[in-house]
């Protein structure tokens, strides 16, 4: 046996045991509700067959969504061990060469994302609701204070996120296996009272369902499709902890216990049918309600907090891309790199979360605004991985033709099934999405915008410095770097300082910052420096999605012009664009004003590139889009 294979071991274990606290907290609180709904207001009547046919529906449900499609294909699709839809979106682009393929990739990639900040503001509510409810089978009386102590719950989990979950994130992983061991253990005692409902692992009985029920089948799977909710954290969380664990932790912990749950429900369903109205709550044994419903509320907070944390990092992400201003993002862990904060997210979903409790009122109306946008994300992720797939993999036509007609076709069937609940919910997160797909559309497009402007009205770079080579200014002891997007061009800060102060510094540095399409670059990769003349450096730094740019830090490693940096004696320049929304080809008027909006309250760039606020000098522009 290799010296090392111990350590290695504990190490896969104790990713293992992270993922589980993690990845896992949102699909498995979907037995709270899922079953349950099968056989609400919008579901079937209850009977034997129905319930072997819902159950017989979950089961496969999770082996071909969960455990083939993301555990087994989209788990193949990472972006330098990064996952998520932004970084899948990246990796397909990456493939592609026609730009019109690449746009179509980022309307997809960007509508899949907003729908994910849909799921984020309804993943807490009902998760919280669900568990909450526990109290009306304790004493239906206690009904009235469900919602407020729901909406107690939220603000206590939305404050505590500025102080990041590092005190309380070791305490997940436990609360998480201790919640799947007793879901397990409970489902056990249900089968025991109906052993016959292990009959339902056949798919005999999903075929059955649909025979049985016609159309009405269809939309039952509405229902099914709660089972399945949080599939996507198993891929957005991949660069955290691994393919490995992943699915070492689903295979082998998750999805049996989640089963054995769910046939328990069934079995209690079979036995007594006036229990499919909460059969979660009523599997439970009397004596152990109060400690249930206390350790479902913990399960469903933890579920949240991934969720939230899912939703940091997915806006980070759109933020490093391209597809979102510059917000204010703060690190909560100095051991962690992925705990993040950022304060206006936080503050946009705790408001929306709390409206859609109050909205809502109870997880029954809630589910039907859960299932679109978790269907919506799931069908984006396979449009894009069949692409990487083919493009980037290399498949032949034929095994690509065959994996997307599969997972295309089983995503469709399920967007159907949740199709008819636009109407009693659906529309909430479906409207979410559409307006955070505006505003990450309308930003992109109008930096696209901002950016040929300042080329269009810029001076080359190369004929300028040959005419100061002739007709030198007032030359000044330091360096000053130039921030600039367009290296081409002669930085606008640049010309206002020759304009206004008359002088050049000694050493001069045109800067521009990349944002790369892959998680961490190389650092051979970094920096990229060309000598322009004795005094004069072109400067390019480059950095993933899913780190934080630190410029000064950066450029301390190279000499700059001959010499070493010293920040003492440096002074950056940056033009501050004032966008002025005109009537020029372009966007829309109220998209206009709406990157108008955006731009004013964005993070400025020397906060986050990390430029220290007394070695900066700001020279606005006016630039009409």
């Amino acid at each position: 046996m290799s010296t090392d294979s111990h350590p290695h071991r504990q190490r896969l274990l104790a990713l293992c045991f992270g993922a589980l606290g993690v990845v896992y907290g949102d699909i498995g609180t979907s037995p709270l509700y899922a079953f349950r709904e099968a056989f609400g207001q919008h579901g079937v009547a209850v009977g034997r067959e129905n319930v072997l046919g819902v159950l017989s529906l979950i089961f496969w449900s999770l082996i071909m969504v969960v455990s083939v499609k993301y555990a087994t294909f989209i788990l193949r699709a990472d972006n330098k061990g990064e996952g998520g839809i932004m970084a899948l979106m990246a990796l397909a682009q990456r493939g592609v060469s026609s730009s019109r393929m690449r746009w179509m990739l980022m309307v997809i990639g960007l509508f899949g994302a907003a729908l994910f900040f849909g799921d984020g503001v309804v993943t807490p509510a009902i998760s919280v609701l669900s568990a909450v409810e526990g109290i009306e089978v304790l004493a239906p009386a206690l009904h009235r204070y469900v919602v407020p102590i729901t909406v107690l719950i939220l603000l206590g989990l939305f404050a505590i996120q500025r102080h990041g979950t590092s005190r309380v994130g070791p305490l997940f992983a436990p609360i998480t296996l201790l919640w799947f061991l007793t879901l397990g253990t409970l489902g056990v005692i249900g089968i025991t009272h109906e052993p016959q409902v292990l009959s339902a692992l056949s798919p005999h009985h999903a075929v059955v369902f649909f025979a049985h029920n016609g159309k009405f089948a269809i939309f039952a799977m509405g229902a099914v499709v709660l089972a399945i909710t949080g599939a996507e954290a198993l891929y957005t969380d991949m660069g955290h902890f691994g393919k490995k664990p992943i699915r070492l932790v689903w295979f082998f912990l998750v999805l049996p216990c989640l089963m054995l749950n769910y046939l328990g429900q069934g079995a209690l369903v079979l036995d007594d049918p006036a229990k499919a109205s909460n059969p979660f709550y009523l599997l439970v044994p009397a004596p152990l309600l109060i400690p249930m419903i206390v350790l479902a509320t913990l399960a469903t907070i933890v579920a949240s907090q991934a969720v939230i944390s899912g939703a940091f990092s997915m806006a980070r992400q759109a933020m490093q891309l391209g597809y979102l201003p510059r917000l204010k993002v703060l690190h909560t862990s100095r051991e962690t790199i992925g705990q993040i904060y950022l304060p206006w997210v936080n503050r946009v979903l705790l408001v929306l979360t709390i409206a859609a409790v109050l909205g809502f009122r109870s997880s029954e109306n809630l589910v039907a605004a859960y299932g679109l946008a978790v269907v919506g994300t799931m069908f984006m992720n396979t449009l894009l991985v069949v692409v990487v797939a083919r493009r980037v993999w290399r498949w032949s036509r034929v095994a690509t033709a065959a994996a997307g007609v599969l997972f295309v076709g089983i995503d469709l069937v399920l967007l159907v099934a949740v199709a008819d609940k636009i109407e009693y919910g659906g529309w909430f997160p479906l409207a979410l999405g559409i307006g955070v797909f505006t505003m990450m559309a309308t930003w992109r497009r109008g930096r696209q915008l901002v950016l040929a402007a300042i080329r269009q009205t810029g001076i080359a770079l190369q004929p300028f410095l040959a005419s100061i080579a002739l007709h030198p200014p007032l030359r000044v002891h330091g360096t000053a770097i130039f921030l600039t997007a367009n290296l081409d061009g002669v930085p606008n800060a640049l010309l206002h300082n020759l304009k206004h102060n008359k002088v050049l510094h000694e050493r001069n540095v045109v800067l521009t910052v990349e944002i790369r399409d892959e998680p961490i670059v190389d650092d051979e990769e970094r920096i990229a420096v060309k000598r322009l003349n004795e005094d004069f450096e072109l400067v390019t730094l480059r950095f993933g999605f899913a780190e934080d740019p630190d410029v000064p830090a950066e450029l301390a490693r190279i000499p700059l012009c001959g010499a070493p940096l010293d920040m003492m004696d440096t002074t950056f320049f940056l033009s501050r664009e004032s966008i002025v929304a005109t009537d020029r080809p372009g966007m829309v008027a109220w998209r206009d004003r709406l990157f108008v909006l955006m731009q004013r309250n964005a993070l400025p760039a020397t906060a986050f590139f990390r430029i220290p606020g007394n070695r900066l000098i700001e020279l606005g522009t006016q630039v009409e889009i």
